[in-house]
């Protein structure tokens, strides 16, 4: 079994992650999904195994990718931003996308708002955005993979 933390949409507040590093100790991946990637700087220097991240649209000059895959115990998750898949008017495109790479999940922020849905039988998931930490509004996906089943949790609510 292995569980993730899933957050998108930090826009620079780094305190907002911080608050999360006891969190991402006891947990075996964290994936930040854009807007604010560099945000990870301290938590990649801590836990350098554990950390995958992806460039937003607000992420200027940044060595790191657009998108990836990553596969935890038998699941393939594909994780983006998603404004390259026009997440704010559907998600056709990223269930399509995910399902041509022959992932089960993809991953995707830039709305702010956090969502859950099926598609073509591909989970997508929104942690919405972690600009603010939980107690102040933001949210973030807590996720347990147990061999080929998982189940995401969305935490906290993104009020933006």
């Amino acid at each position: 079994m292995k569980k993730l933390i899933i957050i998108s949409d930090t826009h620079g507040n780094y305190r907002a992650v911080e608050s999360l590093l006891p969190r991402i100790a006891e947990n075996d991946y964290i994936v930040h999904l854009g807007d604010g990637a560099v945000d990870m700087r301290e938590v990649r220097t801590q836990y350098p195994e554990k950390v995958y991240a992806c460039n937003g649209n607000c992420d200027f000059f940044s060595p790191i990718p657009e998108e990836g895959i990553l596969e935890v115990e038998c699941v393939r998750i594909f994780y983006c931003h998603g404004h390259k898949y026009r997440v704010k008017s559907e998600l056709t495109r990223l269930a399509q996308a995910a399902k041509e790479k022959g992932c089960d999940i993809a991953l995707y922020g830039h709305t702010h708002q956090a969502d859950i849905t099926e598609i073509d039988g591909v989970t997508l998931i929104n942690p919405g955005s972690f600009k603010r930490s939980v107690e102040n509004g933001g949210s973030y996906c807590y996720l347990v993979i147990n061999r080929e089943k998982f189940t995401p949790v969305i935490v906290g609510e993104s009020v933006y």
